[in-house]
Formats: structure tokens, C-alpha cells, sequence
């Protein structure tokens, strides 16, 4: 077996080693009319070298902030590289974000270059010069390309890799700066562990969330192959596994949600190959990690936890063995500090917001002077994700300290609820969301999807919830319904949710 050793470089976008079989395919890419798009180690890594070579032959300098616009595709992968390569800073922006917003980011991060899908670069008015994914005009980027050796940038342990805004539910989204150094370290340590040796790994997820991004990284230096949907579509997902062989998949609980609802489709898929389902982004209720076990027998699960602003690396194996329970995120990484620290401002050893310190750390918010800096004195990162700690060690999700809302007195947390109403044997998830209210100031309320072939009435689901969880966090209005809209990230959109309950309730 090849030892897998992340080449000496500092520069974040050379992580392809140039020792190991340049004609292995690094990309399969299927294409929405049907077929693919492949490309091998080799042609990307020279990809990489010539859009590197044209940013700078057309003046731009490291340090340049070059955005890029798209829907997943290997344009996208080997632009990122390029523009980290020839040291300028890559601004993945959101697609799915309103123009005005898309715009914003461009004009905050100072992007000098605009990359991407033909359609998105249309939508947008921000006068910046552009190049275009999958065009064989004049301003495509076939013909941006320079072939040619590029000297790569040596970057200082301070320099930028990458400007990622985040989802931003309100207000404008925050720049989140990264360094090379920063990811190298997430890169390393993960290859360390040999997460990906062996497998086919199929990315769904946007590549202008940390989730997709880190995971194409370490594709990369692992020398795997990755099969890249452009995004997710249920049917594709499961057609892609299929078709593919995959063996590593990466989702999100609604992603994985929505393929057990395509129930005649996955009559006719053979999922057999999968080996692990790496779960992040939102935490895995209990039915979905029984479904997913009916499903992908042969699966090992994985319930990762990571932040835009800390990394993917935080939590892992326990040193001693003892195995991970079901819902936790793990024991904290040999080299993460993780704290804990109570409403009252008390470090404690139970229940409270995690504080971590890593070398993935950013350096902070670009341009944001009317934000605080989230961190303590002593260099640890305020993370806003509550935590409970058992007895050995494992730290597991609560909820985010922003989602959390006071009804008549008593902190509710969103998670806390969903928990006890997915307990109930027809409940395949549920969202909890406050609306107001005159006696209690907010009041809880849940939207809930139903497993395949089941049924419950909002009334049991009440009930179910007052028999097993306090009074107080009974749901008072609950609407049963086939989906959850979803954010960016292809998380649960809570704010759409909440408006749309107040919507309801407005009108009874």
C-alpha cells in the first residue's frame, strides 16, 4: 500500500504529489444531459499550472482577492487551485445567496476576477471582469488557461488562502480568513489518519462550504478519486452511487432524508459499495441512523462536527478505544483544545458553549470592526454550539446558542425538542422553531416529515411529547409536511420555517 505523505510544500493548492500516478483519475463529473467529465491527476495538475500562470500574466498579484461563482464542476476545482498556486486568495461565493447579496461579497472582499457558470455570471451586474466555466468562447476558460510550468508561491504562515463567507441566515455574511498554513494543517492531519485510502468518494455538497471544500482538499492529497455532482438531487445522489461504485459519501441528515424517499429508485439501486456515510453540518437523530443502517448495511457512520471558522478537525476517536456513542461528535482531537463554558461565564465539565484552539483556527472576520472578535483572551475560538461532555470524555451536540429562545422563563434549545419528538416510531426528523407569543414571550412550534409509510396525527405527536420531555417544550402548533426548505449548505432553512409558522398562525 502507497504511504500517503502530503508533499513539502506551504502553498495550499499544491496537493496533488507529483510522485504518485499522474494518469489516475482524479475527477468523474457527471453531466446533466447525460455521460461524464473526466480528468486524470496529471491534466489537472497542469489545469492548475496554467490558469496560475494566466492570473498573473495578465497582472494580478498575491494577494488578490479572485471569487468564483458555480455550481460544482472540475473548472471549479482546478480555478481554486490555480488561483491558490499563483498565491492569490480564492472568494467562493454562494450561488444560491440573492444577487444583491452575491454583489455585496464582491464588492466587500475586493474581487478583482470573476469566475463561473455562464448563467451566474449573467445574473450578476458588478462590473469586474469575468471568465466563463464550460465556454468555448473567447471568454472561456479553455481559453484563459496559459500552459506551462508555474513557480509556485511560498506563501509566509500569515498569508490567505481563502475569503469563505458564511451563510449569513441574517445581515450581511462574514468573511471567514483563512491561511495556507491553516488548511495545510487540516489536510495533514486528516491524511494522517488515512480517512480516504481505498475509497471512491462522492461530493454533493456546495463547494463554497467549508464541508465540500476541506473534503476535495484532502481527496486531493489522498490520491482518490471523486465522483463530483454538480449538486444535489436525491435521484442523482443514489444514481451516482450506483453507477460509480462509491464508497464514501458525505452528507447532510435532509440530503440523506430525501433518499429514503425515493423508495421506487432505490428498489432498483445497488448502494452495496457504500463503506462510510461521513454525517456533518447538523446532528443525526436516532430513526436516521437506524434508516441509514437498513439502508447502507455495510456503512460505517460518522458524525463529524466542524465550523467555517475552526475547521473540520475537532473531534475523533476515544485514545483508549471505547467506542463513540451513537449521537456524539467524538473525543477532541489530540491536537484541539476544547472547553466548555456555562451561561454564567464558568468553565464547566456538563453542559455549555465549546471553546476550541487549533492550527485550522482563522485569523478572523474580514472588514467587520462591528462585530466582536469571537475570542477569549487566551486564543480560543467561541464557537456558539452548545455541548453536553459525559463521563469519558465525548462531547456531544446540544444547539446553537443563537437558536436558543426563552418561553415563559425556561431556555428552550431547538435540538433538545426535535430529539424527543423523533423518538416517536412514525417521525423521520423535525424542526423546531419559536413564534410569539402574549403570555410567554415565544412559544415553540415544530414542522415534522413523516418516514415512508407511516402516520401520526398532530395531536399524538403532541401527546408524545408531553409524555416524554417537560411540559414547557411541548410544540403548541405542529404542521406535518412532505420536505424542509433547505439553505445554502443544504441545511434545514429555520428561518423560512419560522416565518412561514408565524404565517400560520397569523391567519388562524
Amino acid at each position: 500500500m502507497t504511504e500517503l505523505i502530503l508533499p513539502k510544500t506551504t502553498n495550499l493548492g499544491a496537493l496533488i504529489d507529483p510522485a504518485l500516478d499522474g494518469g489516475q483519475l482524479a475527477f468523474i463529473a457527471p453531466l446533466d444531459g447525460g455521460g461524464d467529465e473526466r480528468l486524470t491527476f496529471g491534466a489537472l495538475d497542469a489545469r492548475a499550472d496554467g490558469i496560475g500562470r494566466a492570473l498573473l500574466a495578465r497582472g494580478f498579484s498575491p494577494g488578490d482577492r479572485i471569487a468564483i461563482l458555480g455550481r460544482n464542476s472540475i473548472d471549479y476545482v482546478a480555478s481554486l487551485l490555480g488561483i491558490l498556486r499563483a498565491g492569490l486568495v480564492a472568494v467562493p461565493v454562494n450561488f444560491k445567496f440573492p444577487v444583491e447579496t452575491q454583489e455585496n461579497i464582491l464588492r466587500d472582499s475586493g474581487a478583482r476576477l470573476l469566475m463561473g457558470d455562464p448563467d451566474h455570471l449573467a445574473a450578476t451586474g458588478y462590473a469586474i471582469p469575468r471568465v466563463v466555466f464550460r465556454s468555448s468562447q473567447a471568454d472561456g476558460l479553455k481559453a484563459f488557461e496559459d500552459p506551462g510550468a508555474l513557480p509556485l508561491f511560498n506563501p509566509k504562515p500569515e498569508d490567505l488562502a481563502l475569503l469563505l463567507y458564511t451563510s449569513g441566515s441574517t445581515g450581511m455574511p462574514k468573511g471567514v480568513r483563512l491561511t495556507h498554513a491553516s488548511h495545510l494543517w487540516v489536510v495533514r492531519s486528516r491524511l494522517a489518519n488515512r480517512e480516504l485510502t481505498g475509497e471512491r468518494v462522492l461530493i454533493a455538497a456546495p463547494l463554497y462550504h467549508m464541508n465540500a471544500l476541506a473534503l476535495v482538499l484532502l481527496t486531493l492529497a489522498s490520491h482518490v478519486t471523486t465522483v463530483l455532482l454538480p449538486q444535489f438531487s436525491a435521484a442523482a445522489y443514489i444514481d451516482a452511487i450506483t453507477r460509480y461504485r462509491c464508497t464514501w459519501l458525505t452528507a447532510v441528515p435532509p440530503m440523506i432524508a430525501m433518499m429514503l424517499r425515493e423508495k421506487a429508485l432505490l428498489q432498483h439501486s445497488d448502494l452495496s459499495s457504500v463503506r462510510v456515510v461521513r454525517m456533518g453540518s447538523a446532528p443525526v437523530n436516532a430513526t436516521l441512523y437506524a434508516q441509514i443502517g437498513q439502508l447502507l448495511p455495510s456503512a460505517r457512520i460518522i458524525n463529524a462536527f466542524g465550523t467555517t471558522e475552526g475547521g473540520p478537525v475537532v473531534f475523533g476517536p476515544h485514545p483508549q478505544g471505547i467506542p463513540t456513542p451513537l449521537q456524539s461528535s467524538g473525543y477532541p482531537h489530540p491536537e484541539v483544545q476544547v472547553r466548555l463554558r456555562d451561561g454564567e461565564g464558568n468553565l464547566t465539565d456538563n453542559t455549555g458553549v465549546l471553546e476550541m484552539k487549533s492550527p485550522g483556527l482563522m485569523q478572523g472576520y474580514h472588514q467587520r470592526p462591528d462585530i466582536k472578535p469571537p475570542f477569549t483572551d487566551d486564543g480560543f475560538y467561541i464557537t456558539g454550539d452548545v455541548f453536553s461532555r459525559d463521563e469519558n470524555g465525548f462531547y456531544t451536540f446540544v444547539g446553537r446558542v443563537d437558536d436558543m429562545f426563552v418561553s415563559g422563563g425556561e431556555n428552550i434549545y431547538p435540538g433538545e425538542v426535535e430529539q424527543i419528538i423523533e423518538r416517536h416510531p412514525s417521525v423521520q426528523q423535525a424542526c423546531v422553531v419559536p413564534v410569539p407569543d402574549d403570555i410567554k414571550g415565544t412559544k415553540p412550534t415544530a414542522w415534522v416529515i413523516l418516514r415512508p409509510g407511516h402516520s401520526a396525527t398532530t395531536e399524538e405527536l403532541k401527546q408524545f411529547t408531553l409524555r416524554h420531555g417537560a411540559a414547557y417544550l411541548h410544540p403548541r402548533h405542529i404542521w406535518l409536511v412532505d420536505s424542509f426548505p433547505l439553505a445554502g449548505s443544504n441545511k434545514v432553512d429555520r428561518r423560512a420555517l419560522q416565518r412561514e409558522a408565524e404565517r400560520r398562525i397569523n391567519q388562524q
